[in-house]
């Protein structure tokens, strides 16, 4: 190699070398400190408080669902955390706020605030009402902005705290027959960059995290239309098969690696990753794609603009061997 490629290797390697210390230097201490996760019941919430539990954080999990809730307090409990459930409706302002203070009063404040929780509804543009373009909205951008608003006085007060948006590939990428979801994510994905920007000054470290498809267990409890069993036979076995998605187990190591070093972004999955590359470099081709994907999915019919969970629309296909890795995650993450 010449003097000028030595340079340049020379150079590159330092910045990456300046960048590690760098991320590790903003490591941060996870025992004993307060982690809120909403949506923690069942699926990626119930994963990501078990990595969080063997960090030993003291844990408080929320969700609407109360046997859920209880189903997922014993299954931490067993493995040596420090937890409470608290039944809460994210779309409700008075809940959130007495959320808080519960979990003020009963752990300490919110040192840690991980918003997890979603609504996935599948099915054509025309099925989808301005019901579930607001459901969407409420829990996925409305949510995680009043629960952010309510922890920030003392995240301030203290000048240190984290939190962590779990957005999505569809909130960067528009998915064919998710609108009012993918529309949701893209206003979580705005809404957490720039809370990155805008509270770095208070100490606040704020991580987007963008997963792809993860085997949570969660198609059973997602949300159909339409031709329901045609549109969860898609989903499931998308959400099933290895080459299309990962282990809600790594994924959750991986978004509390970001969470401790303080990451800007972590992008879940090869899949998400090179999705996101090359809908950056070639946008219009990505959308172009899509929309032959979408001229493929199922056309409307079925129950219309109705919903129906997962549970009731399976058919031979998506209980087969194709879903197999689905139905083991819902067992072993509480969906069932």
């Amino acid at each position: 190699m010449n003097q000028r490629t030595l340079g340049i290797a020379a150079a590159v390697g330092a910045l990456a070398g300046a960048r590690a210390l760098a991320r590790r230097a903003r490591a941060y201490e996870l025992r004993d400190k307060v982690v809120l996760v909403t949506g923690g019941s069942r699926g990626l919430g119930l994963v990501i408080a078990r990595e969080l539990a063997r960090h030993g954080a003291r844990i408080a999990i929320c969700a609407r669902d109360e046997d859920e809730l209880g189903r997922a307090k014993l299954d931490l409990i067993e493995r040596g955390a420090h937890v409470i459930a608290v039944p809460c409706d994210l779309t409700d302002r008075t809940q959130i706020a007495r959320l808080v203070t519960t979990v003020r009063d009963q752990l300490g404040p919110i040192e840690v605030l991980v918003n997890n929780a979603g609504v996935i509804q599948v099915g054509p543009m025309e099925l989808m009402t301005l019901g579930d373009y607001e459901q969407a909205m409420h829990t996925h951008f409305w949510g995680p902005l009043q629960l952010t608003l309510a922890v920030l006085p003392d995240m301030r007060a203290r000048q240190a705290g984290r939190i962590v948006n779990i957005t999505s590939i569809g909130g960067k990428i528009a998915v064919p027959h998710m609108l009012p979801y993918t529309a949701s994510k893209f206003a979580l994905v705005g809404l957490s960059e720039g809370l990155r920007e805008e509270l770095a000054k208070d100490g606040i470290r704020v991580t987007t995290v963008v997963p792809g498809l993860m085997r949570t267990g969660s198609p059973p409890n997602a949300l159909f239309k339409g031709q329901h069993r045609a549109e969860y036979t898609w989903f499931a076995i998308g959400d099933s098969l290895p080459i299309t998605s990962m282990s809600a187990d790594r994924a959750a190591r991986q978004i509390i690696d970001a969470l401790v070093h303080g990451d800007p972004e972590v992008t879940l999955s090869i899949q998400a990753k090179l999705a996101t590359r090359l809908h950056g470099l070639v946008p219009g081709a990505v959308q172009r794609l899509l929309g032959l994907v979408n001229r493929v999915l199922p056309k409307p019919g079925g129950i219309g603009p109705a919903s129906a969970a997962g549970r009731d629309s399976r058919t031979p296909l998506a209980s087969s061997v194709l879903t197999a890795s689905t139905e083991r995650a819902a067992a072993r993450n509480n969906e069932l």
